[in-house]
């Protein structure tokens, strides 16, 4: 199997894809023997993943010509490719939608037979005083956010709707670890949240076997499935994960959303047998992963 990731020197592709290639040469029955491409928009980033095996394409995801080089030969996609939060609405909307969703049409022209979509948690929106469930129809999210949520829902909804294409749906936690910034940059946040507020995690590990998981699985077409670790974390827990004075003012009283953001795994757990290696962010701060 040929498989095309995207987004592949974004925070999760370049931690995503060695786990891939890896799987590609020692992975039996499921794996082994398999090939790797990736799509960058700066082939010279790539160099690394070239060195352990990666085929490279060059060009923008945006661009319907590369999409047809990158896709030819290819048996399945992890379309990583996303506009995170701080970019204007345009741009957000034009990648997290608009290119996959024009990824998911050239993929079903080029006859590749199965597509795993990395999205987010955030697309439930609102919380509804327990963990969402993947049954749980999303909803726009707040300010914070921005056009993120939005658009990748939107996103999951114009791919999963795509004929003669087996689609996966991966909806992603808060992913930190492995040097990933993320953790740090949360905390330009944090101060205006409740001390009790709760954050959703998951590991780049525990991305990777999500993902892993939702591509090599058969017969789960059209199922989406949340990624995450067992052990949601509060305000004043990410003041001490990042070793900051916890603010002698930090919003006291009851969240907002106490449920905002917060998924049940019990879906992915039963039917891909599931298991976070780093069950809570304490576990991989003890074992030094942060």
């Amino acid at each position: 199997m040929l498989t095309l990731v995207t987004g592949a020197t974004g925070q999760v592709g370049r931690r995503f894809v060695p786990r891939l290639l890896a799987r590609a040469t020692t992975g039996g029955a499921h794996g082994q023997g398999d090939q790797v491409r990736v799509l960058v928009r700066d082939g010279a980033r790539a160099a690394p993943l070239a060195d352990l095996g990666a085929q490279v394409v060059a060009g923008d995801i945006q661009d319907t010509e590369v999409l047809g080089e990158a896709l030819a030969g290819v048996d399945s996609v992890v379309n990583l490719a996303a506009s995170f939060r701080g970019v204007p609405d345009e741009e957000a909307w034009a990648v997290n939608r608009d290119a996959a969703l024009e990824l998911g049409r050239a993929a079903v022209r080029a006859g590749v037979r199965r597509f795993v979509q990395a999205s987010t948690n955030v697309v439930y929106g609102t919380g509804r005083g327990r963990p969402h469930t993947e049954d749980d129809l999303p909803v726009a999210g707040g300010p914070l956010w921005g056009a993120y949520a939005e658009s990748k829902g939107e996103a999951e909804r114009g791919l999963l709707g795509l004929a003669d294409l087996d689609v996966r749906v991966g909806r992603l936690a808060f992913v930190y670890g492995e040097g990933d910034p993320h953790l740090t940059q949360v905390m330009r946040w944090a101060r205006e949240w409740a001390a009790a507020q709760r954050l959703q995690m998951v590991h780049h590990a525990d991305v990777a076997q999500g993902l892993l998981r939702l591509l090599y699985a058969p017969g789960i077409d059209g199922r989406v499935y949340n990624i995450a670790d067992d052990a949601p974390v509060t305000t004043v827990d990410l003041y001490t994960l990042s070793g900051l004075p916890v603010p002698e003012d930090l919003r006291a009283g009851d969240a907002e959303d106490p449920w905002s953001g917060i998924v049940s795994t019990e879906r992915i757990r039963r039917e891909l047998g599931y298991r976070p290696l780093y069950p809570s962010v304490w576990v991989a701060r003890d074992a030094g992963v942060l």
